[in-house]
C-alpha cells in the first residue's frame, strides 16, 4: 500500500480502478509546400472546424456545469478567432510557404512563451489555453483528434494534469475520480470537477504516475487528499464504509428541503443562490434557496457578439424575476475587464487588468452602455423583487454617479410609459479595502451591501489567488479580511442596511459561525451547496459561548 498526499478539490471519496489518461497527439512536421492559397484555405477549414468543436463542448458544459463555467469555451473560441493569432500563422504561411498545422504549431509555441513571461498569473495561464486551441486547429487539419481514451467502465482517471475540454469531454457516469500531478485548486480544470461533484485530488507530484498502471486499484480521498495506491482490505472496507456514510448524508440532506434557514436560538438567515445564466434557475429551484443573491449579469455580454440591446436584456431580467415569485432576485451590473474580456468593447490591453478599467469603472466611462442595462433591469423589477448591485466601488463620488444614472434611467423609463417598481433595493459590492474601510459613508446611500470575499482577499492581502504558487500565502481566513468583513457589517447595520456575503467564503463551513456572530444576514453559495449550508445553520446554537 502506498500513499501520496495532493490537495484536495472536491469533498467525496472514490475506490476503484486506475485508468491512465493517455492522449494521442499528431505529430507535426515543417513541409515547404509551395502552395500558400491551399494551405491558407486548409488553415480556415480546420479553424471553422475546431470552432464548432468548441461551441459543441460549450454546450455540454453548460448542461453539466452551468454557464458560469461553460464560459471557458467561449474564452478559446475567441483565441481562435484572435487577430494577431491569426495573422502570424497566415503571415508564416505565405512567407516561408510552410504547411498550415506547421505555422500553427511554430505561433502557438510563440505566443504561449509570449504568455509565460508575462508577469501577471492570469496571463501566464492563457499559454496552457493557447497549446489547447491550436492542438485543437492542428487535429482538424491532421484529421487525428489528440482526444482522452474512452473507458467502458467507470474508473479513477490519473492524469499529469488536464485541460477543460478534457474534463467536459468525458463521459461523466464513467469517472470515479480525478487524480493529477499538477494542477491548481483555482484552476478551469478543478472549478469545473467542483461543479460536476467528482471527487478530485491535484498536485500529487509526478512521482506517481511512474508508479501506477491501468487496473491498479486505488483509493482517492477527497477529503483528505489522500491518494491511495494498492489499500489492503482493512483501507478499502474503511473507504466503502465512508462512502456508504457520505451516501446517507446526501440522502438526509434532501429532508431538509422546507425547512426554515434558522439556529438552534432563533436567529434567521438567507440562504441564496449565485448564478451566471437563466440556464442555472432550475438548478436554484431544485436546491430550494431563498432567493438569488448574485445574478452575473457580465454573462450577457460575454456571450454575444455584439452589445445586448435593452429589449435582450429586459427579457432575460425578467425571465429570472418571474422564476423566483417569492424570492429576492440580486443582480450585478456589469462586471467586464480583468479576467472578463469581450472582443467589442475594444478595451486596450493594461499591464495590470485586476486594478485597471473594470467593472462600474469601465461603466462609468462608457455611461450609454450602463444606461441601457440599468433600463433593462428597472423594467425587469415590474415582474419580481429586484435587486441592483454595483461592483467594484470604491468611493461615494462613484456610487453617487451610479445613483444619478439610476435616476435617469428611470425618468427616460417614465417619459415612454414604461412600466418599472418603486422599491428597487439598491446595494454595493464590498471587494475592496477601500469600500470595507469606508463603509460607514457608504451604506447611508444603499439598501445592502454585499461582500465578494474573493477579490476583498485578493486585494487586501496583494495576493493573486489564480497564482498556485501563491496558494500558501493567500489566507482567506486572514484576521485583515475578517476584520473588513466585520466593519463594513456593522457600519451597514447603523445605518440600516442588510448584509450578505457572495463570495467564496459563504460556502466555507468553518467560518458559518463566525459570520452569524458578526450579523451577517444572507449567505450565497451554489446552488449544490445550499442544503449543505441549511444544515450548518441549523446546528448552530449562537446563544451559547462561542469556542
Amino acid at each position: 500500500m502506498i500513499t501520496f498526499q495532493g490537495k484536495s478539490v472536491y469533498g467525496a471519496i472514490a475506490s476503484g480502478k486506475i485508468a491512465l489518461l493517455t492522449r494521442t497527439r499528431p505529430e507535426v512536421k515543417r513541409d515547404k509546400t509551395g502552395n500558400p492559397p491551399k494551405e491558407l484555405a486548409r488553415f480556415a477549414a480546420a479553424k471553422d472546424k475546431a470552432i464548432l468543436e468548441l461551441r459543441a463542448l460549450y454546450e455540454k458544459a453548460l448542461k453539466e456545469v452551468g454557464e458560469a463555467n461553460a464560459k471557458i469555451f467561449e474564452i478559446h473560441i475567441m483565441m481562435a478567432e484572435d487577430e494577431d493569432f491569426n495573422e502570424s500563422i497566415t503571415d508564416m504561411i505565405l512567407s516561408q510557404e510552410v504547411n498550415a498545422e506547421y505555422a500553427v504549431s511554430i505561433t502557438s509555441d510563440n505566443f504561449a512563451r509570449m504568455f509565460t513571461a508575462m508577469e501577471d498569473s492570469y496571463m501566464q495561464a492563457r499559454a496552457a489555453d493557447i497549446r489547447d486551441v491550436s492542438g485543437r486547429i492542428i487535429a482538424c487539419l491532421t484529421d487525428n483528434h489528440s482526444g482522452v481514451t474512452a473507458f467502458r467502465d467507470p474508473v479513477i482517471i490519473c492524469a499529469d494534469d488536464l485541460a477543460p475540454s478534457e474534463t467536459v469531454s468525458l463521459d461523466k457516469s464513467k469517472v470515479l475520480a480525478f487524480v493529477t500531478a499538477h494542477g491548481s485548486y483555482n484552476s478551469h480544470t478543478a472549478i469545473l470537477a467542483r461543479n460536476m461533484s467528482i471527487p478530485a485530488i491535484i498536485g500529487v507530484g509526478e512521482e506517481f504516475l511512474s508508479v501506477i498502471k491501468n487496473g491498479d486499484t486505488a483509493i482517492a480521498d477527497g477529503f483528505t487528499g489522500q491518494f491511495i495506491l494498492h489499500p489492503d482490505k482493512k483501507t478499502l472496507q474503511s473507504a466503502k464504509e465512508k462512502q456508504a456514510v457520505e451516501a446517507e448524508k446526501k440522502e438526509l440532506l434532501q429532508k431538509l428541503k422546507g425547512k426554515e434557514n434558522i439556529t438552534k436560538d432563533g436567529t434567521r438567515v438567507h440562504i441564496y443562490a449565485n448564478i451566471g445564466s437563466v440556464d442555472d434557475i432550475g438548478a436554484v429551484l431544485l436546491s430550494d434557496a431563498d432567493g438569488i443573491g448574485l445574478f452575473r449579469s457580465e454573462f450577457l455580454y460575454m456571450g454575444s457578439k455584439d452589445y445586448p440591446s435593452e429589449e435582450e436584456q429586459c427579457k432575460v431580467y425578467s425571465r429570472v424575476l418571474e422564476s423566483m415569485p417569492s424570492g429576492r432576485v440580486i443582480i450585478r451590473t456589469l462586471d467586464i475587464g480583468a479576467d472578463k474580456q469581450v472582443d467589442y468593447f475594444r478595451m486596450e490591453k493594461e499591464e495590470n487588468p485586476a486594478l485597471g478599467l473594470r467593472a462600474v469603472r469601465l461603466c462609468l466611462s462608457r455611461p450609454e452602455i450602463f444606461k441601457t442595462q440599468l433600463r433593462a433591469l428597472y423594467r425587469a423589477s415590474a415582474f419580481g423583487k429586484l435587486g441592483i448591485m454595483f461592483p467594484m466601488i470604491t468611493s461615494p463620488s462613484e456610487l453617487s454617479a451610479c445613483l444619478a444614472l439610476c435616476e435617469q434611467a428611470k425618468r427616460e423609463l417614465t417619459l415612454a410609459g414604461k412600466k418599472y417598481a418603486p422599491d428597487v433595493e439598491i446595494g454595493i459590492m464590498i471587494e475592496t479595502p477601500a469600500a470595507a474601510i469606508i463603509s460607514d459613508r457608504l451604506a447611508p446611500m444603499v439598501d445592502f451591501f454585499s461582500i465578494g470575499t474573493n477579490d476583498l482577499t485578493q486585494y487586501t492581502l496583494a495576493c493573486d489567488r489564480q497564482n498556485p504558487r501563491l496558494e500558501k500565502f493567500c489566507d482567506t481566513h486572514h484576521e485583515a479580511v475578517l476584520r473588513l468583513i466585520r466593519a463594513a457589517t456593522e457600519n451597514a447595520h447603523r445605518a440600516g442596511a442588510w448584509v450578505g456575503i457572495c463570495g467564496e467564503l459563504a460556502a466555507d463551513l468553518s467560518l458559518t459561525e463566525t459570520f452569524l456572530r458578526m450579523g451577517i444576514d444572507e449567505l450565497s453559495v451554489s446552488p449544490s451547496f445550499v442544503l449543505k449550508l441549511r444544515e450548518r445553520v441549523r446546528g448552530l446554537d449562537l446563544s451559547a459561548y462561542p469556542q
